[in-house]
């Protein structure tokens, strides 16, 4: 390959117009006043102008503006790579046990409101399958992912459907439901706000999206590496970053290997393969802990003598890493794989009832839950339900700018509960495709398990009822 040739430049031009669209979509932001005030995040602002862009550049001259392979890339490996950033960072341990309350409890709605997305999903496309022939009956799964987790598991999801078990446009289906995820999430956060400054609870603007990041976070902390010495202390964090990734990509090989022997069974390529590449961030996060908690337990004994990770900057990565993967899914979209009117049909009903229920649910739970801090909690709640973390925490802004509620620090915290809680819910993403009496099982197990999550949710003033009436 010369370097001429336009294979050698490709990743280059991907990577540098998914970058512009962003920061076009940053001016956009700036100059128009009803974007702004829409609060759709530049990524994804971005993404749609390049999938506008890429369409149009598509009808003149036949050809795709970006190589698709490196989009659906970006978006598999930004996901992984933002949460092993994440995991990395220090956290704080020094947290009462009211606030740790509450962050199980965040950790039980999130678990709970995937249930709920993945019960509507499965019921509108299981009904809509037994006319619609090309619909996939356990694809309604896929609202949770889109919804729930964001882009990067819409993807893993929608490509595994998509090319194991026969969903044409699979791949294309899951980002949609991604992409108005994130729209539901500036739609139901604009619509809350209006609501509370009506009622006099928000007096003018709030928040000023160009505040600056304090100088102290800059400085190094007692025992940290500084700046910049033979290697620049940036460079040291992205290595760790990778590093990681590495580690957690090990242990699915290793895993792909055990499914590959046969020694699993249907079960091992059916169900368990899909999970563990289609759950790459859930490994990254754990090989992430095991490497924090090493290099802690380096550090006590005497073998390690500096602090090599760096919360900043890992937050800054991270940020990097999922700002490049809303942009990199949404302009991944296919459109061209919707001209089956009756699928699209399916697709506008998840996406629409999932916002709906969503809103009325994640509602509903915090003002039972967090009466304290109830509008809070709710911006952030469905702004992570409905798009990223980084949604939540820009609707949270909006009212809390200085994080004066726990709020914040419960959206971060509540992860490892979520997993902890949905690891079993896990397993049935790779049972729903199989066929239509598995989507059916499924719906039934989803139901089961809705009611069991929201009783543990509600554990305090249900079981105080039962010894007040005795």
């Amino acid at each position: 390959m010369n370097f001429w040739d336009f294979e050698e430049w490709s990743f280059i031009i991907t990577l540098s117009l998914l970058l512009g669209g962003m920061m076009a979509a940053n001016v956009l932001r700036r100059v128009i006043k009803p974007i702004r005030q829409s609060l759709i995040p530049s990524s994804v602002l971005g993404g749609f102008l390049l999938l506008i862009l890429g369409f149009l550049y598509k009808k003149a001259t036949g050809n795709t503006l970006m190589d698709t392979s490196i989009l659906e890339s970006l978006t598999y490996h930004g996901l992984g790579l933002g949460f092993v950033a994440i995991s990395l960072k220090s956290g704080d341990s020094k947290r009462n046990k009211s606030v740790q309350k509450d962050t199980l409890n965040y950790g039980i709605i999130t678990v709970a409101t995937y249930i709920l997305q993945s019960v509507i999903g499965l019921a509108i496309t299981l009904g809509l399958s037994f006319s619609v022939a090309e619909l996939l009956p356990g694809s309604g799964m896929l609202l949770s992912l889109g919804y729930g987790q964001g882009p990067g598991q819409a993807y893993n999801w929608g490509h595994t459907y998509e090319t194991t078990w026969g969903f044409d446009g699979g791949t294309s289906f899951g980002l949609t439901i991604a992409a108005m995820g994130f729209i539901s999430a500036s739609i139901g956060g604009v619509l809350y706000l209006a609501i509370m400054k009506r009622k006099g609870k928000i007096k003018g603007k709030t928040y000023n999206d160009e505040t600056d990041e304090t100088m102290s976070q800059y400085l190094p902390a007692k025992d940290e590496i500084p700046l910049s010495e033979s290697m620049d202390k940036l460079t040291v964090q992205v290595a760790l970053v990778f590093l990681t990734y590495i580690l957690a990509y090990l242990a699915m090989y290793g895993i792909d290997c055990i499914i590959e022997s046969g020694l699993l069974g249907d079960f091992g390529y059916n169900t368990v393969q899909p999970l563990v590449w289609g759950f790459n961030f859930l490994f990254g996060t754990v090989a992430a802990i095991i490497v924090k908690n090493l290099m802690k337990l380096g550090k006590r004994k005497g073998i390690i003598h500096r602090e090599y990770s760096n919360d900043f900057l890992q937050t800054r990565i991270s940020g990097f890493m999922f700002d490049l993967m809303v942009v990199a899914s949404i302009a991944a979209i296919d459109l061209s794989a919707f001209k089956n009117h009756t699928v699209m049909l399916a697709l506008v009903a998840i996406c629409v009832f999932g916002a709906i229920v969503t809103y009325l649910y994640v509602l509903r739970v915090c003002r039972k839950l967090f009466p304290t801090y109830a509008d809070e909690s709710f911006l952030g709640m469905y702004g992570m339900l409905t798009g990223t973390n980084s949604t939540g925490i820009i609707l949270l802004r909006e009212i809390d700018p200085l994080f004066k509620t726990p709020t914040a620090n419960n959206l971060v915290y509540q992860s490892l509960w979520a997993i902890v809680f949905g690891f079993p819910v896990l397993l049935l993403f790779g049972i729903a495709p199989q066929s239509r009496m598995h989507a059916l099982i499924t719906f039934a197990i989803l139901v089961a398990l809705f009611g069991v999550f929201n009783v543990i949710l509600f554990r305090e003033s249900i079981f105080r009822k039962k010894k007040k009436n005795k």
